[in-house]
């Protein structure tokens, strides 16, 4: 077993620990407390990423961990597993059930594996690099849409964009097809799998983001931050997420021109 199938096989054992969690504590009544920044936390956050760590550590104890609960475990190796146990917990504390568990892998700057999770939904999207994309085992590819007037683009909520963004994002949401709001890590495994073609997002820490970048890179896709630039652990927060390349440079195109 060379070491990405290794990688790869602690990725799903982890998840399956993550998901059993997740399941428990769905829909069930849960003390909700604020992060500093005021973003809500509750119990199963906290006891799904210790359960992942677990594992993660039996199996690569030379590996560094970064968590979106606890604190940074620096390994002495090369690799270094990100992890959010519940991305969209807002959706979790209200009943709904798309949020997802994430997992990124890298070696140094390099992302090798991606993982959403959706528990509830039993959906998993996976992207390894130079291996390609895949949802629930089976190969997926990002849609073939270049047309940002037939596009349908997606964002989590508009209050994670600031004044400046919001105004630049007006003539992308004018131009594309469809708008939606909602989804969490969803929309990206939905764009990964050619369902939606666009997804503009602002305000992400690393755990957010990191995981799809091999995943729709993998389908085909294109993802980098609001300039056009590949995304890295420091990048500012900002991702812009198509199906192509083409849609991809039009809605970069429409985001910076309406700056200015």
């Amino acid at each position: 077993m060379n070491m990405n199938e290794s990688l790869l096989k602690v990725v799903h054992e982890t998840l399956v620990e993550s998901g059993t969690i997740a399941r428990h504590y769905f829909r069930q009544s849960l003390a909700v407390t604020a992060k500093r920044d005021l973003s809500p936390v509750t119990l199963a956050d906290q006891e799904i990423e210790a359960a992942m760590r677990k594992v993660i550590h039996q199996h690569f104890p030379e590996h560094s961990i970064v968590g979106e609960e606890g604190e940074d475990q620096l390994g002495t190796g090369a690799y270094t597993w990100t992890l959010d146990p519940i991305d969209g917990t807002k959706s979790f504390i209200s009943g709904l059930p798309l949020f997802g568990t994430l997992i990124c892998v890298s070696r140094e700057e390099q992302f090798l594996i991606g993982a959403i999770d959706m528990p509830i939904l039993n959906e998993r999207w996976i992207g390894v690099l130079g291996q390609g994309s895949t949802f629930n085992g089976i190969p997926c590819k990002a849609s073939d849409v270049t047309d940002i007037g037939s596009a349908t683009l997606f964002s989590t909520e508009p209050n994670m964009f600031n004044t400046g963004q919001a105004e630049r994002l007006k003539k992308l949401e004018s131009a594309v097809r469809l708008r939606r709001y909602g989804g969490d890590c969803y929309s990206y495994g939905l764009l990964a799998s050619g369902h939606i073609d666009l997804v503009v997002e602002a305000s992400l820490h690393p755990y957010d983001w990191m995981s799809a970048v091999p995943i729709i890179q993998e389908a085909g896709g294109v993802i980098t931050d609001w300039q056009g630039n590949a995304l890295h652990r420091n990048s500012e927060g900002s991702v812009i997420a198509a199906g192509t390349p083409e849609l991809h440079s039009a809605a970069l195109a429409l985001l910076a021109g309406a700056n200015h």
